[in-house]
């Protein structure tokens, strides 16, 4: 777990300078397979991947926060507050899923954010300390209600073992109250919802190089990836050339573009808040930070929105939700297609 990724072989445009070391947020594959995680695991031995049509060229520039005039990219995050934490696994893979949901519904209504804490609490993918690129959508598609979004479940920087900040003092097991909560005025005690908003994923797999890469983002929507990130640490602008062997974090890669002296690059989401970097983005050459060795990609099977007709609305203080109370267990995304199909019987479509 504390790894450490190589030095970088070159200088690139905007890094000052390049840190000697960095404690690696990704796991090493006994961890991760000791967890139950697939190593560069699919969903199936053929997934739709496979399947999706290859074009002979791609655009020279793409990217999902820009197609046709229209911003399908979700925020971008900061995994390091309210106290540092190596999340990025989480961060990397969950903003993807989110850009995809954002896809999904052509853009209309408000950005749908999901839960970060959840996935520490309870996805057994990883933690503050590191985890792995495949384990976030392996541990989504196990889960009948998913993901819970990011206002049932705010992001602490916390997971069972952080001593960091506030983490000592919280309790961040896998309960209802630390998968979706809300808690009631002044003098009521708090309460885990057995019925909120959730995503659930109908696919996943595992891909590398650059062709691969483009064929799924053009074709669906943003991927996750591993990269080494100690090049970009003091990262200001231009394009990271960097050659790099071994990989220490994950973003999300939302496009491409071109230039004439360094040809096709990446445009990456980081997790390092707006204030790093293009306002939390950063360009990479093709072939540099070892940023093609390792991708994954997720499908949308559900996910709770108004147009969907699939919400079970709770009360504002939960009370109608109480997780602790009997018969508070049908599963949110089931109960949430039902309803969704029986607006849909009834005329109302999806």
């Amino acid at each position: 777990m504390l790894a450490y990724s190589l030095s970088s072989l070159a200088a690139g445009v905007g890094v000052k300078s390049i840190a000697p070391t960095r404690h690696s947020e990704l796991l090493p594959r006994a961890e991760v397979e000791a967890l139950g995680i697939v190593w560069k695991g699919n969903s199936s031995s053929e997934t739709s991947h496979d399947s999706l049509a290859e074009l002979t060229s791609y655009p020279d520039d793409f990217t999902w926060c820009d197609k046709d005039g229209v911003n399908y990219c979700t925020p971008s995050l900061n995994q390091h507050i309210p106290q540092y934490c190596g999340s990025c696994w989480a961060h990397g893979s969950l903003s993807a899923l989110a850009d995809r949901i954002k896809i999904a519904r052509k853009a209309q209504g408000t950005d749908i954010q999901l839960s970060v804490q959840h996935m520490l609490n309870c996805g057994n993918a990883g933690s503050c300390h590191g985890g792995s690129l495949d384990g976030p959508y392996q541990w989504i598609h196990s889960q009948p209600a998913g993901i819970s979004y990011a206002t049932l479940q705010p992001y602490m920087a916390c997971s069972a073992e952080s001593k960091e900040g506030t983490c000592a003092h919280g309790d961040w097991s896998c309960t209802p109250m630390n998968v979706a909560r809300t808690c009631g005025t002044f003098g009521q005690e708090c309460v885990g919802l057995s019925h909120f908003p959730n995503a659930t994923i109908a696919e996943y797999g595992h891909i590398s190089g650059a062709r691969a890469m483009q064929k799924e983002i053009f074709a669906r929507g943003p991927i996750a990836c591993t990269i080494d990130a100690a090049p970009i640490e003091k990262y200001t602008g231009g394009i990271a050339t960097q050659r790099s062997f071994m990989t220490d974090h994950v973003i999300s890669v939302v496009g491409w573009g071109t230039c004439p002296k360094e040809g096709l690059y990446w445009i990456v989401r980081n997790s390092w808040g707006e204030y790093w970097g293009e306002q939390g983005y950063v360009k990479v050459k093709s072939g540099a930070l070892a940023l093609e060795q390792a991708c994954a990609w997720a499908t949308v099977q559900d996910f709770t929105a108004p147009e969907r007709h699939n919400q079970y609305a709770c009360f504002e203080d939960g009370s109608n939700c109480d997780a602790s109370k009997p018969g508070a267990d049908t599963p949110p995304a089931k109960e949430g297609a039902m309803l969704g199909k029986l607006h849909e019987a009834l005329g109302g479509g999806l």
